[in-house]
């Protein structure tokens, strides 16, 4: 649906909300054009409930149609006359007051739920290049499937990759943003709600949401090879969580690859359409807790290392993609948000091919911390420390363990949440998303990585901590 400014509502959910306040109102004009406006402002939810069902109704807009329906049925008889004419029935206005009063604040809660949890409106990238995007599935057959317990299972991953585009994509069809399918998405965002304990209606508007990629675009013409970010969720998340990044990055020659984990991530649907959900549960036990957190990111390193080998394959036309020949895996980079953060930093200690590494807001998790040879960018919220003991610390050792420069980037106002995709689409509630606002949250995670990766994988030139310094407290180590 065309989406407008106000409230980001579509035209059929703006004249559905103005009809049903129309009808609640009705009650208190004068006699005169009491009965136009009634029959005016039913007429106009009607035709809109139409419209809406047609295009796809959202779940905000029940409550508005459910009053609007109500005064319907209590208008009717009071439309009907008697012989002296007089209404057949009205409520008295002691009763129809605080009766209004309510059905107004219920009216209120559709276009206030529509602003809260909105249909997610990616941002269009910056760069010179449009943004094509394709997903692959790679199965590792040296490496088994711990997971299950049979034992010819072999660990298989779904990634997707942001990549610079032909121009003439431009004008294409553009990617949904949780799945190939309309069912894809809405099965990832129902396992999502599901991981989160929510109901799965909430995240609707997100399941059908779509980006700024172009799925299966021919690669561009021109900007030679380009280098890679790899890219590992957070706990249960999934390789689209970061979108909006992804193709920033990708407007601006990186090819990115976000990487799904299965049976860590809420849910992967895989090519001949079986979903691996997650298995990733709390046990109560902090000991075991730590011991299976520490498990799930060294199956992460190692899925991130193979995606590396998978990318060289690619590039050398021994696998199918879309990117043969265009790109330089001798300017990698490893990145990854919360426990894919953690994950990064150990695939790029266990794997010199990394020449750099993000960690957004993940604490490590390496049982034997020892020198690693990139340099580390790491972006976090502000910690309190009598909160959280262990995380900078435990942050601050592995930075001082490189033997390239490291930077630690603390970002006031943010949340763990900020730094992906979910300002677009959550409530703007501080403990959630931070306080850099939807579109601001995102300009800060794109303006801190470009600049780590522009210097450290295209040797840029300038000052790369005077640039980082302009969002947060930044040490370097």
């Amino acid at each position: 649906m065309i989406q407008f400014l106000w409230g980001g509502m579509s035209l059929p959910e703006n004249v559905a909300v103005l009809g049903a306040v129309g009808l609640v109102l009705a009650r208190w004009l004068p006699p005169g054009v009491r009965r136009p406006t009634t029959v005016a402002a039913g007429a106009v939810v009607a035709m809109s409930t139409v419209v809406l069902v047609v295009v796809g109704l959202r779940w905000q807009l029940v409550p508005v149609l459910v009053v609007a329906a109500v005064m319907l049925s209590l208008a009717v008889p009071a439309l009907v006359r008697r012989r002296d004419g007089r209404p057949a029935w009205r409520a008295r206005w002691w009763l129809a007051l605080p009766g209004t009063v309510v059905c107004l604040g219920l009216i209120a809660t559709g276009p206030a739920a529509v602003w809260a949890l909105p249909v997610p409106v990616f941002p269009r990238p910056s760069g010179q290049f449009t943004v094509g995007t394709s997903v692959l599935q790679w199965t590792d057959p040296d490496r088994p499937e711990t997971a299950t317990p049979a034992p010819d299972d072999r660990r298989t991953v779904v990634v997707q990759l942001w990549y610079p585009a032909h121009p003439n994509a431009a004008g294409a069809e553009r990617a949904r943003y949780a799945g190939r399918t309309a069912h894809e998405a809405h099965v990832v965002f129902g396992a999502l709600a599901d991981y989160l304990g929510v109901p799965g209606f909430l995240f609707d508007g997100a399941a059908d949401a779509r980006t700024r990629s172009v799925p299966d675009a021919a690669v561009a013409d021109t900007g030679g090879r380009f280098p890679i970010v790899l890219f590992s969720p957070g706990l249960g998340g999934v390789r689209t969580q970061n979108t909006a990044w992804a193709e920033e990055l990708a407007s601006r020659g990186y090819v990115v690859v976000g990487v799904d984990h299965p049976y860590d991530s809420a849910a992967v649907v895989l090519t001949d359409g079986t979903i691996v959900r997650t298995l990733v549960a709390a046990t109560g036990d902090d000991a075991e807790d730590e011991r299976r957190a520490n498990g799930w990111t060294a199956v992460r390193a190692a899925d991130l290392s193979f995606v590396l080998t998978q990318m060289g394959r690619l590039d050398r036309g021994e696998i199918r993609g879309p990117l043969t020949g265009r790109l330089d895996t001798d300017r990698a980079a490893v990145t990854g948000h919360s426990v894919g953060g953690a994950a990064a930093l150990l695939a790029a200690r266990r794997e010199a091919r990394f020449a750099a590494v993000i960690d957004i807001d993940g604490a490590p998790r390496d049982p034997d911390p020892r020198p690693f040879h990139q340099p580390v960018l790491a972006l976090s919220q502000p910690v309190d420390p009598a909160v959280n003991p262990t995380y900078l610390p435990a942050l601050t050792r592995v930075l001082n363990l490189s033997t390239e420069t490291g930077y630690l980037l603390v970002v006031p106002g943010s949340a763990h949440a900020t730094f992906t995709d979910a300002p677009l689409y959550l409530p703007p509630v501080p403990s959630l998303v931070g306080t850099l606002g939807r579109t601001d949250a995102l300009r800060m995670t794109t303006a801190t990585t470009v600049a780590f990766l522009d210097a450290t994988l295209r040797n840029a030139p300038g000052d790369l901590a005077a640039r980082l310094t302009a969002y947060g407290e930044l040490t370097v180590y």
